[in-house]
């Protein structure tokens, strides 16, 4: 129940709460982040999120009987992600932290969708019958990369449009993995 909250209320109100009043395609969640007013915002968001998604997806593998890469990738794109919320983004004062701290939460990023790429990949392995209820996990996970790679190529940027939606729909899809995959247990 905690876990259905967290996916379908608290992550998607607070992510759209956090970047109000800014323009999503013009900014993001770094620039946000670095506000004085913002920065404790922004670090509640980063390990709800990173938590979120450690949860989860850790239970998802446990249905997995060689999980050995998935797991490193989770556990790096995690620590990626606490590197990168805690690592300052103020590029005018400290230019090379800002880049540590871009390269930190874009490399989470990638590292968090490939895992769950190859959750999907292998969960769907394992049977013909889980191959077939996969399928539009696997289907939304492909569109999920097209859309972020389409708003990043319209905006220029990483924007906040792009993280938002990334956020929200890899949440999402994370969760109905979770609340209906047949192999685990409740």
């Amino acid at each position: 129940m905690l876990l259905s909250l967290t996916a379908y209320a608290v992550i998607p109100l607070y992510t759209i709460m956090f970047v109000s009043g800014t323009n999503w395609f013009t900014s993001n969640l770094s620039v946000i982040g670095s506000f004085p007013d913002r920065r404790a915002a922004f670090l509640f968001l980063g390990i709800t999120i990173g938590l979120y998604y450690l949860i989860v997806l850790r239970r998802l593998l446990s249905c997995l009987p060689h999980r050995n890469l998935e797991t490193g990738l989770l556990y790096t794109a995690f620590f990626l992600l606490i590197l990168a919320i805690l690592t300052p983004y103020l590029p005018h004062a400290v230019p090379f932290q800002s880049f540590l701290h871009v390269a930190f939460a874009f490399t989470s990023s990638m590292l968090l969708a490939l895992c769950l790429c190859l959750i999907l990949r292998h969960l769907s392995a394992l049977s013909q019958a889980s191959r077939r209820f996969l399928r539009p996990y696997r289907v939304s996970m492909v569109m999920i990369i097209a859309v972020s790679g389409i708003l990043l190529v319209i905006a220029g940027i990483i924007s906040s449009a792009l993280e938002i939606f990334f956020i929200i729909a890899t949440t999402i899809l994370v969760q109905r993995l979770y609340n209906h995959y047949p192999l685990l247990s409740p």
